[in-house]
This record gives C-alpha cells, sequence and structure tokens, in this order.
C-alpha cells in the first residue's frame, strides 16, 4: 500500500481515500473523480474546456 507524504507537515499517510491530513488537518490536495479535478483545477483542464465551449459556439454559429 503506497504511502502519500502530507504536503504541508510532512508525515506520512496510509490512507488512499484520504482528504485531509490526520495531523495537521490540512487538505491534501487530491482530486477523487470528475468533480474533485473540477475542485483543484489544474491549468491543462481550464485550457480544454475553454477550447471545448469555443468548438461547440463556433459549431452552433455555423448550424445557424
Amino acid at each position: 500500500m503506497p504511502e502519500y507524504i502530507c504536503p504541508h507537515c510532512k508525515q506520512p499517510i496510509n490512507d488512499d481515500e484520504a482528504l485531509l491530513c490526520l495531523y495537521c488537518g490540512k487538505s491534501l490536495n487530491r482530486s477523487v473523480g470528475f468533480m474533485g479535478k473540477l475542485k483543484y483545477p489544474t491549468p491543462k483542464i481550464i485550457i480544454v474546456i475553454i477550447i471545448v465551449l469555443v468548438l461547440v459556439s463556433f459549431t452552433i454559429l455555423i448550424i445557424r
């Protein structure tokens, strides 16, 4: 079972599903599933969402 190191207090966390550190209580900044990725967005996700929105709006403009 791989352990995760808390970025704040540097203590090892053995719980795979933990979202908060057991020692300091701060967020581990883990993204779980699609909604978790939206909660902690990376620039790549934001760029992909913008490109998709531009393509969809362009397609709707062409169809009219």
